[in-house]
């Protein structure tokens, strides 16, 4: 894998602008939409985003001349980007270089998908467990499920109509298949069952599931007595302490399926279940066991 620290850092001012920005219009940078939406909605863009398709093109040069790269792939939101690149590549001397980019995959309410509260949908499960990876999936819109039974599954379609007929709360059915099939593609059989038993024991018998995501928290720490606020960020079920006292007002934080009300609320060994732990939830599907080590 190449870094392109290995040469961008390289460059100087002068020399960027000598060699490598004479080949860009303003004009035309202008109309490409990463740039045009922006400036359309009236948000502002600073110099160092405006110049992005400037490095990513002159990334696609030296990438092609270092390791005789001709394609770059991407979403349709980088075609202006890909196609600086091919153009600058042809000024530069490269051999013709090509842009193959693909529909963004978005929900049915426009979004781009790979993005949670909790941030990006990582496929590596030391970042994105099974079980979240799991429930990402199980808590897509309704009108999303059939697409992405076709997309991120191997069903036969025939399987698939089957499902695409359920309605109202049948739909539900649906969706742990699709998380299900999805989780099992990526982290195997196992994995995914372990997932979706462990969903079921949560939200369908109530019971504390010891696989549900774990963080560890030094016991001296915890036996001193740890703020409910802290608890909830260590376990990153919120962004912040602020996030963390909105969501206390509205009743949507929970310590062993009680409602936080007091802000200043301390969890000590008090607080441990007879498994050990302590069960902090966001939401009504969203959990995570808080555990001395």
């Amino acid at each position: 894998m190449l870094d392109n620290a290995e040469w961008l850092t390289k460059l100087n001012w002068i020399e960027m602008l000598r060699d490598i920005g004479r080949h860009f219009s303003v004009n035309r940078m202008l109309t490409m939409d990463s740039v045009r939406l922006r400036l359309e909605r009236e948000q502002e863009m600073s110099f160092i985003e405006f110049n992005y398709m400037v490095c990513q093109a002159y990334d696609f040069v030296e990438l092609s001349r270092r390791a005789g790269c001709r394609l770059q792939m991407g979403g349709s939101d980088q075609w202006g980007n890909i196609v600086n690149g091919v153009d600058l590549g042809r000024r530069m001397g490269t051999p013709q270089l090509f842009a193959l980019t693909t529909p963004l995959l978005t929900t049915a309410s426009g979004d781009k998908m790979g993005k949670t509260a909790k941030g990006a949908v990582w496929l590596n499960a030391d970042q994105f467990s099974p079980y979240d990876f799991w429930q990402y999936w199980r808590n897509v819109e309704d009108a999303d499920v059939v697409k992405f039974l076709k997309l991120f599954t191997i069903l036969p379609i025939s399987e698939i109509n089957k499902l695409a007929a359920l309605a109202g709360g049948e739909i539900n059915e649906a969706k742990k298949v699709l998380a299900t099939e999805a989780t099992a593609l990526l982290h195997g059989r196992d994995a995914a069952n372990e997932a979706a038993e462990t969903a079921r024991r949560t939200f369908e018998e109530g019971a504390l599931a010891e696989t549900l995501p774990t963080v560890e928290i030094p016991r001296g720490e915890f036996e001193a007595g740890v703020g409910v606020l802290v608890a909830f960020v260590k376990a990153e079920l919120v962004a912040s302490n602020g996030e963390a006292r909105r969501q206390i007002k509205g009743g949507g934080l929970r310590v062993n399926d009680a409602a936080v009300t007091d802000e200043k609320m301390l969890l000590t060994p008090a607080n441990l279940t007879p498994e050990g732990v302590v069960k902090l939830s966001l939401g009504k599907k969203r959990h995570v066991l808080l555990k001395p080590a």
